[in-house]
């Protein structure tokens, strides 16, 4: 078992390195998928809603995969690829007041449009009530994350540590999102 583990490792590592942009919109959408499994088990839906799954994929390796990677790039560009606190201070601040918020508004936009099918307009006033919260949620949690990963994860790896954390941000997410479709008609 160990054995075909590392292989996989092997294999998955070896993709990273010879098509970095599609392995990790692959694994973004893998991720967005768990994520939405399982928050749509702890929702209490009874049946997986495989048109919803199919619409956190999409989002994930189209959206999240791509974003997540360029961003990095330039960000290890603009930064020159220096690790000294001050830099990766500055790397976390930056993202947190650009991606970050950023992020959290299109998931709240494609949540509201395309996965409940809402009107722009229902969207739009429940982005307006509750993207406070989720924003300043988001600024407690994601810098942590931010620094860790700009201090001690090499530029390869980046966009996978954020996309394994945006799957239990995404349960987050989600769950809020259930919470709120529940509690207003």
């Amino acid at each position: 078992m160990a054995s075909v583990a590392k292989k996989g490792l092997q294999q998955y590592l070896a993709q990273l390195q010879q098509h970095p942009l599609r392995t990790k919109m692959i694994t973004a959408g893998v991720l967005s998928a768990t994520s939405d499994i399982v928050a749509q088990k702890l929702s209490g839906i009874p049946k997986l809603q495989l048109k919803r799954l199919l619409l956190k994929v999409i989002f994930g390796s189209a959206y999240l995969g791509p974003l997540g990677h360029y961003f990095h790039i330039l960000l290890d560009k603009i930064f020159k690829g220096n690790k000294d606190t001050k830099t990766v201070a500055k790397k976390v601040v930056l993202e947190q007041l650009t991606i970050s918020p950023w992020n959290n508004l299109m998931f709240m936009i494609y949540y509201g449009l395309v996965i409940e099918g809402r009107s722009w307009f229902h969207t739009k006033s429940k982005i307006k009530k509750e993207y406070p919260t989720v924003q300043y949620t988001s600024w407690t949690f994601w810098p942590v994350v931010g620094w860790v990963n700009h201090q001690y994860v090499p530029l390869q790896f980046r966009v996978i540590l954020q996309s394994v954390v945006a799957c239990f941000w995404g349960i987050f997410l989600n769950l809020r999102a259930k919470s709120l479709a529940i509690a207003k008609p």
